[in-house]
């Protein structure tokens, strides 16, 4: 993959060789963001983990103290009361079975989040194979099946993420935007850390993280030493 003049220049600042400490990879990686869009930084962890067994999978969510730094649309599945309550705590779109022709036939999907009430599992299981592969798909882990609409449209809001391991193992996800001040960036790192350390499969054996790294969308990535994890 050719890169530009830009990422060149970016790519002579980091040391491949170097694991660096947090704090240093944050304000790296924040020098490095120079396209013209504000660039969201992205952490990648390397796990030890081997998901094809059930009890090595890692699945959760954090909110992070600072947010994502993007808005996030919320779809609520949810009936009676419900409804309103979703719709009083700020969810851009709230339904029930009618909103299934519109995604399936029509091919509407005009939102980053679906949060459903658990008695509404049945009909959104019938969206199954177009918000699965889409990962889109309420899980209770992540705390998107819940009867606590309020809460759980709050959370997301507020910068909810979820995080679970692709096919090779590794868990990506955003932790802000290059246009954050170094300290919120690191706030929202360290919470997001917390959360995977907690969530150390005690099935594991061996090394739980492999490695971590610091990446804008356009830079270049920064390795950050695993030691204290």
């Amino acid at each position: 993959m050719k890169h530009g003049k830009k990422y060149a220049e970016a790519a002579k600042l980091v040391d491949r060789a170097t694991l660096y400490e947090p704090n240093d990879a944050i304000a790296l990686v924040k020098k490095t963001a120079t396209a013209k869009f504000d660039e969201t930084i992205e952490v990648h962890i390397r796990t030890g983990c081997d998901g094809r067994h059930a009890e090595q999978q890692i699945r959760g969510a954090v909110v992070l103290p600072n947010g994502t730094g993007k808005t996030v649309k919320v779809l609520v599945f949810a009936k009676g009361t419900k409804l309103d309550e979703a719709e009083a705590a700020g969810a851009d779109h709230v339904g029930g079975e009618e909103l299934i022709p519109k995604i399936q036939n029509d091919g509407w999907l005009d939102f980053d989040v679906v949060v459903a009430t658990p008695d509404m599992m049945g009909v959104v299981g019938r969206l199954g194979k177009v918000l699965g592969p889409k990962g889109l798909m309420p899980n209770p882990k992540a705390g998107t099946v819940t009867m606590d609409v309020t809460k759980a449209v709050a959370d997301i809001k507020a910068g909810k993420i979820e995080y679970r391991l692709d096919k090779s193992n590794i868990v990506h996800v955003p932790v802000g935007k290059a246009s954050f001040t170094e300290e919120a960036l690191q706030q929202n790192f360290d919470a997001l850390m917390d959360a995977i350390v907690k969530a150390r499969p005690s099935a594991l054996k061996g090394q739980y993280l492999k490695s971590i790294t610091l990446t804008s969308t356009m830079g270049p990535g920064v390795k950050v030493s695993v030691a204290k994890y």
